[in-house]
């Protein structure tokens, strides 16, 4: 026992506290985790688009009616031709209702610009002479 005004004997310090871990241990760990996530998603984006850019365009010969019947007769296959389905005319009556209809929305557009507003004036222009005429062009 060392008498009260006597110096302690030197001895070795306690150590200081270790710093909280939490915080570094989650650092190191993003940084760790961050390359492996940004080069896992360029992966992932770029089998995609090749993906999607196979499919669109290299189409194997073998798949592709058209061509096939072309390497195997050794004349190119005639282009499938698809009737016209002839539709009845229309009435001028109808006509003139359906240009009066469009005349109409065109009332209701509000025009942007001094240009937008030449245009959509020289569009109605247009379409109160097809009412007016005596004769429409057929549609």
């Amino acid at each position: 026992m060392a008498a009260p005004g006597k110096p302690k004997p030197a001895g070795p310090a306690p150590p200081p506290p270790p710093p909280p871990p939490a915080p570094e241990a989650k650092k190191s760990f993003m940084r760790r985790m961050f390359p492996f996530l940004l080069a896992a998603n360029l992966f992932v984006g770029a089998y995609v688009l090749v993906r999607t850019y196979r499919k669109d365009s290299g189409k194997d010969s073998a798949t592709d009616p058209s061509t096939a019947s072309t390497s195997s007769a050794g004349k190119p296959a005639e282009p499938v031709t698809v009737p016209r389905k002839e539709l009845p005319p229309i009435p001028e009556d109808e006509q003139r209702q359906l240009y009066k209809w469009m005349l109409e929305e065109k009332r209701k557009i509000k025009p942007r610009n001094a240009a937008e507003r030449k245009k959509l004036d020289e569009e109605k222009t247009l379409l109160k002479e097809f009412i007016r005429a005596e004769s429409l062009p057929s549609l």
